[in-house]
């Protein structure tokens, strides 16, 4: 692949190495997509085995120091050198015809920017499947994870209603080059046909969760008399059959369904 760019802290880079980790990433759903959007490809180290898989491939990238590496191997009606923060996903599709397919989105996400990356992936219904790379802390609010208590979060709450969620590989920092100060992990995703929560309600729903979870180590009664009249407390969470004294962190999924429906009702 030729001498690599130096990596840019600043875009959050660090260029992975490891053949057991890269494979994991690459083989996730190669059988199922349709289309393979990588976004960050950075100097190719996915895209070189992504693009093998005979579908067609897109990335979208904002460092344009790595055309060296990615030019040859796509072609530049697919490329995308840009900020994915404020990539216009509607034209994109649009325009390459993708409205009816089935899109694998793979990433290794600039850390600092995760979290907002992965809200605006899960609002887009062609992306069926993603492979995501996060730091450990942050992808682990993703999934459910087995036998732990009080996990629930507002990034879980949106995973969980739009994907089947699960990890698929942890990632030490030797694996990586330069090493990240911080251990990082791979979360395989899979959407879900009927979400309980519809995408276009995307943005009154994770408005509610934020609510919810601003502080959810307290009573979820305090928490939401900002958005819950006085007045209506009571029947509000008599049906959502939730006591007003439970914590947010300590809520089930099908409990957050049954608080934002009777929040619509109010």
């Amino acid at each position: 692949m030729g001498n690599l760019p130096k990596a840019d802290k600043d875009l959050g880079q660090h260029f992975l190495k490891d053949k057991n980790v890269i494979t994991k990433i690459t083989e996730d759903f190669k059988d199922q997509a349709d289309v393979i959007v990588e976004v960050g490809p950075g100097p190719a180290i996915l895209s070189q085995y992504l693009v093998k898989h005979d579908l067609p491939y897109f990335f979208i990238e904002k460092d344009e120091r790595f055309h060296e590496q990615l030019d040859p191997i796509v072609s530049e009606s697919n490329q995308n050198f840009t900020d994915a923060l404020h990539f216009d996903w509607t034209t994109f599709l649009n325009e390459k015809g993708l409205l009816d397919k089935k899109i694998w989105l793979v990433s290794n996400l600039p850390y600092n920017i995760s979290s907002p990356l992965f809200i605006s992936f899960l609002q887009i219904p062609q992306i069926k499947f993603m492979s995501l790379m996060f730091q450990k802390e942050v992808g682990e609010k993703t999934y459910l994870r087995q036998n732990e208590k009080n996990q629930m979060n507002s990034l879980l709450c949106l995973s969980l209603n739009y994907f089947h969620s699960k990890q698929l590989i942890k990632v030490h920092p030797g694996a990586f080059n330069p090493p990240p100060k911080v251990e990082s992990i791979v979360v395989s995703y899979e959407r879900k046909e009927n979400p309980e929560i519809a995408v276009e309600d995307f943005r009154k729903f994770e408005s509610f969760l934020r609510q919810c979870f601003r502080l959810k180590r307290k009573q979820l009664g305090t928490v939401l008399k900002e958005i819950i009249p006085k007045d209506k407390k009571e029947a509000f969470f008599a049906t959502a059959n939730i006591v007003p004294t439970i914590r947010a962190e300590a809520l089930s999924l099908d409990d957050i369904y049954a608080l934002y429906k009777s929040f619509k009702e109010l």
